[in-house]
């Protein structure tokens, strides 16, 4: 992103300008109370709750790395993005449980239906994930990112982007994230929408990027022994790890629960779907371009990866440039911004508000700052460590979703939907589900030296282990609960489908209309009609 000029530097400004105008508004706006810090009140609108969802799921990493992806390998990745369905599946089945019940939380979710123990084992796995994984990747990401940007060191724009979210983050709580990241959304759809238009423009457009780029690259559907993207593993191992993501992760979940209620958190969550249905054309399509780019030599990339930062410097001109680079930064600030959120809400309601039940309101808001303020050094002090780390390992941390989803996937599926299922075999699952996940990641390490089953385990293709383990995963649930006793009816209660009382059946009609059934039909149409039409 060499070449911003004053117009672009005005547009970026302009974008910070209004961000923290927004956060000052909120800011002025807060309670010190629980429900407003870490969950806005539960006063949020359709529009802010989708938002929120789409702008959490979309990092600087994710649109780098996708749009990259989609100039190496094509189409298959947007299976990943075409989980829109599974957004649906988060308004229509699981909010109502997860509103019906009053959490904060997925883990007090599991401790409602299951136990503490339950809730102690998920919150500890979530935030020492989120640290690891979420913020560790967002904050080298930016790093990275603004360095292109600006020009500005690594180890400072890291330093910076990090403070300034974690600032408005711990002073706004839950408000500032999902208020800031309603303009964020709208920044990164027009700034990287841009790229696309005007590249297709440069191309031809459609009929002739199909030409240049290859029918391989506008293929989804990859034989199922491709060693990257088998379809099987896309289809399947894709949604096991969808469901998790989109439905039982605090990280998204947290989103819907800010709703005024579950009509306007259904609504927030299809608006949500729509949304998740532009990363295909705003950031792998531009992948695509600028793969056909380079055979046609109008580009010239040092590395995939680069893609889409170049296809920014070389095409867009002056003040949309700015634009595009805002919503880069739009990226990275919010997923910053929601996952320091989230794991402050684990650390206040999970943990310490257990220890200290007593606690009053304006003591767990002041925890919860501290423990943002926390979880932004740990960001910081990761960083040497994400500078330093390997290619390999960093693939590693990718797909250490992958081997973590199944027992979650399961327990909550089974746990909603068959009331059989108790505490100990959600716990044998949780547990045993955990261990063959990083068994995998260890052996994964040392494959090498492996030979035999061990070999398999640790060199399959990590969406067919991820498939696998799931099935174990419920083989172990199914097993333990039949081979126990039944839950206490206290665990039940309007938290899984057979024991809703027609009251709550009721309820549940009310919370919809035709309006919402057929939106919701036209998306899955329009993700049937994507389906088949990238087929090479």
């Amino acid at each position: 992103m060499v070449g911003l000029e004053t117009l672009d530097w005005i547009v970026i400004g302009v974008y910070f300008l209004i961000l923290f105008g927004i956060a000052a508004w909120v800011i002025r706006k807060r309670k010190n109370n629980t429900e407003d810090y870490f969950l806005a009140g539960r006063n949020a609108g359709w529009f802010v709750v989708g938002a929120s969802i789409f702008a959490s799921n979309i990092g600087s990493e994710h649109v780098v790395g996708l749009a990259g992806t989609g100039a190496a390998s094509g189409m298959p990745m947007a299976h990943f993005e075409l989980h829109a369905w599974i957004v649906l599946l988060l308004g229509w089945v699981f909010l109502p449980f997860y509103a019906r019940s009053g959490v904060f939380t997925m883990p007090e979710f599991l401790e409602r239906r299951f136990n503490s123990t339950a809730r102690w084992f998920l919150s500890i796995i979530s935030l020492v994930g989120y640290v690891i994984t979420k913020v560790s990747v967002s904050v080298y990401a930016g790093g990275v990112v603004i360095e292109a940007l600006t020009g500005v060191n690594f180890w400072t724009g890291a330093v910076i982007t990090v403070v300034i979210t974690g600032l408005y983050t711990i002073l706004g709580g839950m408000r500032a994230v999902i208020y800031t990241e309603a303009l964020q959304t709208i920044v990164l759809i027009l700034g990287s929408g841009a790229v696309t238009f005007i590249g297709l423009y440069q191309i031809g457009g459609w009929g002739e990027l199909r030409e240049i780029a290859g029918s391989a690259h506008f293929d989804m559907w990859r034989p199922v022994t491709d060693p990257d993207f088998p379809w099987t593993g896309l289809l399947f191992g894709g949604t096991i790890v969808g469901i998790w993501y989109w439905c039982t992760d605090q990280y998204i979940v947290q989103r819907t629960l800010t709703a005024k209620n579950i009509n306007v958190g259904l609504k927030g969550s299809i608006f949500g779907a729509y949304l998740k249905l532009t990363p295909v054309f705003i950031f792998l399509l531009p992948g695509i371009i600028a793969y056909a780019m380079t055979k046609t030599g109008q580009l010239e990339l040092e590395s995939s990866d680069q893609a889409l930062p170049t296809m920014m410097a070389t095409l867009l001109p002056t003040g949309i440039k700015g634009v595009a680079a805002a919503g880069l930064l739009a990226a990275l600030m919010s997923s910053l911004a929601s996952v320091f959120n989230s794991c402050s809400t684990l650390f206040t309601v999970d943990i310490y508000k257990k220890i200290r039940p007593e606690s009053s309101e304006k003591q767990l808001v002041n925890v919860g700052r501290v423990a943002t303020l926390i979880v932004v050094m740990l960001g910081i002090a990761w960083i040497p460590v994400m500078a330093n780390i390997s290619g390999v390992l960093y693939e590693y941390l990718q797909s250490v979703q992958s081997y973590i989803a199944p027992p979650i996937t399961v327990v909550f599926l089974l746990g909603i939907f068959w009331k059989r299922i108790n505490s100990k075999g959600a716990l044998a699952t949780l547990i045993g589900g955990f261990l063959l996940g990083m068994s995998r990641l260890v052996l994964e390490l040392n494959k090498e030296k492996l030979s035999g089953i061990l070999h398999t385990w640790a060199t399959m293709n990590f969406l067919h282990f991820c498939i696998l383990l799931f099935v174990l995963c419920l083989v172990i649930c199914i097993a333990v609960s039949l081979a126990t006793e039944k839950p206490e009816q206290k665990r039940l209660d309007g938290l899984t489908y057979g024991t809703l009382t027609d009251e709550d059946k009721a309820s549940n009609k009310k919370r919809y209309d035709l309006k919402d059934v057929l939106l919701s039909a036209v998306l899955i149409g329009i993700i049937i009609l994507i389906l088949g039409y990238f087929t090479g």
